[in-house]
């Protein structure tokens, strides 16, 4: 649904530019072109994707690769749902935003607001514009989606303290089809020793392989409550899961000490 021009317009700002990624509009494009000319694309493009928020530095390669195996169906993509942990506020539920767009540098992103209607009287979602306001897990994936696609609607939804079946309620209602994309923010364990991370991150990678949800937890991933309302999903209709990439900030630009770590997925 087009915003109207009787209809306010409310611009949800980039909190986080200048520090999770380059505010500058060239800088940024430039530094998003580099990480995604170095990726492949798959020859087919999955429906959902899982991947990291942390600072461009650290998981911006991770995040390119998932990107990149959507770029099969990016002429038909014209709708992201996009659903990242609750970093900054306590939530039950998810949060919807009453914003009509949400910006970058590289521009303002349409909400849909005929999507938002379709879920907004659900029990579990709310309208939070606290839990927005700044909360980087949605934002720092804006900018890949606009190298990607050429014009799209947005669905960014917060989620905090709900479960599989809350969540997968309202992937379910808002699923579609070619034209509908899923992006999940998380990243994966925080700052253990490089060993112990890998071994933590590789036993989470194998329960998404094998959509087991119950083993995920907020130990193996921050945005645990969206990935396990779609591994839910994957189960119902029998998809598979794919890891396309798996590293930490030890491995990018941070120290061994106390890493980070990133994983990129696709489901299809």
């Amino acid at each position: 649904m087009a915003i109207s021009e009787h209809q306010t317009r409310m611009i949800r700002p980039p909190a986080v530019a200048g520090f999770f990624y380059p505010a500058d509009t060239n800088e940024l494009r430039l530094m998003v072109n580099q990480l995604m000319e170095h990726t492949q694309s798959q020859t087919v493009a999955p429906k959902a994707i899982i991947a990291p928020h942390a600072g461009y530095i650290y998981s911006g390669p991770t995040a390119a690769i998932a990107y990149s195996s959507l770029k099969p169906l990016s002429t038909k993509i014209n709708r992201v749902i996009l659903l990242g942990p609750a970093h900054r506020v306590f939530l039950r539920g998810l949060a919807l935003s009453s914003a009509t767009h949400f910006a970058s540098p590289l521009g303002e992103i349409e909400i849909d607001r005929s999507a938002t209607e379709q879920i907004k009287d659900l029990p579990q979602v709310s309208v939070s514009d606290i839990a927005h306001q700044q909360e980087h897990s949605l934002e720092v994936h804006l900018p890949f989606l606009q190298y990607l696609l050429d014009k799209f609607l947005l669905v960014p939804l917060v989620v905090g303290d709900a479960s599989p079946e809350e969540v997968a309620e309202v992937l379910e209602i808002l699923w579609g089809g070619d034209e509908t994309a899923i992006v999940i923010s998380s990243d994966l364990s925080h700052y253990h020793d490089y060993d112990t991370a890998r071994q933590i991150d590789a036993a989470t990678t194998r329960a998404i392989e094998n959509l087991q949800l119950e083993e995920i937890g907020p130990h193996q991933a921050c945005g645990c409550m969206p990935i396990r309302g779609l591994l839910q999903v994957a189960r119902y209709k029998k998809l598979s899961v794919d890891t396309l990439d798996l590293r930490n900030s030890g491995d990018t630009a941070g120290s061994r000490d106390r890493v980070v770590g990133y994983g990129a997925y696709t489901v299809s």
